[in-house]
């Protein structure tokens, strides 16, 4: 089971070279993350009233192949690796063109930040189960526990 979402490139996400700009295919898999929980019953109103919100420890982006100004584009998004206590993640983007070829895989790895506090926190138990029950890689692999000391 893999979540996938359409996008139409905009004007505004080219470059000077008439193609898309590195930055856009992190916001794609950001936008594609969100949805992704929002479908699953946890969207920003969620996270607002848990005082709780996504960030990323590492991002790393594999360009694949050119994608030009006006096309359409899919964003699946996989459970790379998990810690039991849903507190890191790991999570892959392939961007792929209409015809299925893969222009970009975006890998990035985050945890959740306690907006008051200003700490790395555990996954809520609805949140864990979500991450739990994604769309996993067929190379998934388990994280360490989050630290209690938040690192």
């Amino acid at each position: 089971m893999t979540f996938r979402r359409p996008f139409h490139l905009r004007w505004s996400d080219a470059d000077a070279n008439g193609h898309v700009r590195h930055t856009v295919y992190p916001e794609l898999g950001a936008e594609a993350r969100l949805a992704w929980l929002a479908e699953a019953g946890f969207d920003w109103g969620r996270f607002q009233e848990m005082g709780l919100g996504p960030v990323l420890l590492r991002e790393e982006i594999e360009y694949r192949r050119e994608v030009g100004l006006g096309e359409q584009v899919e964003v699946d998004l996989e459970v790379l690796a998990l810690s039991p206590d849903g507190g890191r993640w790991t999570i892959r983007h392939t961007v792929s063109r209409a015809s299925g070829e893969a222009a970009a895989r975006v890998v990035v790895t985050g945890g959740w930040l306690d907006l008051a506090k200003r700490k790395l926190v555990v996954a809520p138990a609805s949140l864990l189960a979500i991450l739990r029950d994604g769309p996993r890689a067929a190379e998934f692999e388990e994280l360490p526990l989050l630290r209690r000391d938040g690192g």
